[in-house]
């Protein structure tokens, strides 16, 4: 059943990425009369025709339904009848400046084109935009078919774009997330350890040691591991819609399993003791059935109202933690050998999915943003400013729950036009967590009361994090954060084993199998080249 469940974690984890953060041209229409009001989304486009940012300073149009033309040219339209005012016309046959320029001939003072397709960033010949004066958005078709029939024709509008700042509130949770999971899987695992060798002091076993443990400690078998990430990511882009499924089903049965070790392990540390009941000469532990009933319950919730975007993000980021917290603590990397191939081969694997691979698809969109967002998601794949939103209700994209979700709180008129989220993916937590984990375990074999490497990997994580998102920021762009946070957290361990005279015994590790006193530490601390009975180091 272990095995079981470490090779369904594998698969997940394999599956783990990067992707975007989009920054979009939404803005609010605002339809009221006297007594009450709506607002509904609409694109626009910022560097051609601004919008005011507040409510308050934005002027309100009379709005002239002329749903019945495309506005390519002004025949049969009267302009006492549409000057001063906020015309409304179909999308189609001619081009969004053209349609400006004749609405501006009219007198009107603004445009809004009515779509029944996607809503997408207006734009225009260079020569174009200069001459377009009055403001122009895209609105859903079907928003003002609504509007009209709240409001009737007597309705009032004004344009606002409400400011957002890139650095969201949101991307605080997404870092506190963060390094509170990397530092409670690491603190775990080193908890684990201790344990692991009280038990074998104690002549408790090998077997009861282990508690379903699984090392890497063949850089052969570090290779074969990335292989397969390698070849799951790619057999995801040719067979996302079958394979999906499957990865959800997995994500449902090793969350449950991961809730139900991180619950358990809390219930053990706070001393809840378990009760357990005889049925049929079996026995069984009261408090195991009811924390197995709940994680199961949580896991099946999300299954089934996996795409209510509203906060269904709550439990997949629950869930996402717990498989993050298990898996550090379940997979153990042997020694730091390991852990610099095993982390240069991610490293490599996350740049070239994320920066190589869009030169060879046909859409110009890397592998492993296709994969993260799903074949679907083409308005989150959107580039740059450029933004597309569908006109009329699309069923919901699968998605590979592998990423930790946060709505992005200050973007408002974002979330008016469809919720926006920061995230981040579970593999950015996870490999780095598995260097973090073998530090602390080092710290446990070394005696180290102030867990120095622990702390520093740590300390080496959060900077590498800050400066993802500093790039992203920056640059616009969603950054491959292994680039960032594979180099801090190696080259900090490194230079700490190094400055504290360690380096041969960190990159060896320490081979359980040969050692004859489980009670004495590797090294004890501040000692160096200390050799332990019956290891070569």
């Amino acid at each position: 059943m272990m095995k079981m469940k470490e090779a369904l974690g594998v698969v997940l984890f394999s599956l783990t990425f990067l992707t975007s953060q989009i920054n979009g041209q939404e803005a609010v229409l605002h339809i009221s009369d006297a007594s009450s009001y709506r607002e509904y989304c609409v694109v626009h486009n910022h560097s051609w025709t601004p919008l005011p940012q507040l409510l308050d300073s934005a002027l309100q149009y009379q709005l002239v339904n002329l749903t019945s033309t495309l506005l390519c040219n002004s025949s049969g339209i009267n302009p006492d009848v549409v000057k001063g005012k906020a015309l409304v016309a179909m999308r189609g046959e001619c081009d969004f400046s053209q349609k400006a320029l004749v609405a501006q001939s009219l007198g009107a003072a603004a445009l809004l084109i009515a779509s029944s397709k996607s809503l997408v960033t207006p734009s225009a010949n260079d020569s174009e935009y200069t001459k377009v004066k009055i403001p122009l958005a895209l609105m859903r078709y079907r928003d003002f078919l609504e509007a009209k029939k709240v409001f009737g024709e007597g309705m009032q509008a004004s344009l606002y774009a409400p400011p957002y700042s890139k650095i969201d509130p949101s991307i605080a949770v997404i870092l506190l997330i963060s390094m509170v999971t990397i530092t409670l899987g690491g603190f775990w695992s080193g908890a684990c350890e201790r344990d692991r060798l009280n038990s074998l002091s104690g002549g408790g076993g090998e077997s009861k040691a282990n508690g379903g443990e699984l090392s890497l400690y063949s850089p052969l078998k570090v290779i074969v591991f990335v292989a397969l990430m390698c070849g799951m990511l790619v057999l995801m882009y040719f067979f996302y819609n079958i394979l999906v499924y499957v990865i959800i089903a997995i994500f449902c049965f090793a969350s449950a399993s991961a809730l139900f070790s991180c619950l358990d392990a809390v219930m053990d540390l706070i001393g809840c003791n378990s009760l357990s009941v005889s049925v049929r000469n079996r026995s069984f532990s009261v408090r195991s059935v009811l924390l197995a009933a709940v994680c199961i319950t949580i896991a099946v919730i999300w299954g089934v109202y996996r795409n209510e975007d509203r906060w269904i993000w709550i439990l997949q980021d629950l869930l996402g933690i717990a498989f993050c917290l298990n898996f550090m603590k379940t997979i153990s990397l042997s020694n730091f050998k390991i852990c610099v191939i095993l982390l240069s081969l991610l490293l490599v694997y996350d740049v070239f999915f994320v920066f190589i691979t869009p030169f060879f698809t046909k859409n110009g969109v890397s592998i492993m943003v296709q994969v993260a967002l799903g074949p679907d998601a083409s308005g989150e794949k959107t580039q740059g400013n450029m933004v597309e939103i569908p006109a009329e209700p699309q069923p919901p994209a699968e998605k590979l729950p592998v990423v930790m979700r946060i709505p992005r709180f200050s973007a408002w008129a974002q979330n008016l036009c469809g919720m926006q989220f920061s995230i981040l993916g579970y593999g950015d937590i996870i490999i780095p967590g598995l260097l973090v984990a073998y530090c602390s375990r080092f710290d446990v074999w070394i005696n180290s009361r102030k867990k120095i490497y622990f702390i520093s990997c740590c300390i080496a994580y959060l900077l590498g994090m800050i400066l993802t998102f500093a790039v992203m920021l920056l640059s616009g762009m969603g950054q491959p954060a292994l680039l960032y946070l594979v180099p801090f957290t190696l080259i900090t361990s490194v230079v700490l084993a190094g400055c504290r005279g360690e380096m041969k015994q960190f990159w060896a590790g320490t081979p359980y199998e040969v050692l004859d006193s489980p009670r004495e530490p590797l090294l004890s601390e501040g000692r160096i080249d200390r050799s332990v009975d019956g290891e070569t180091c």
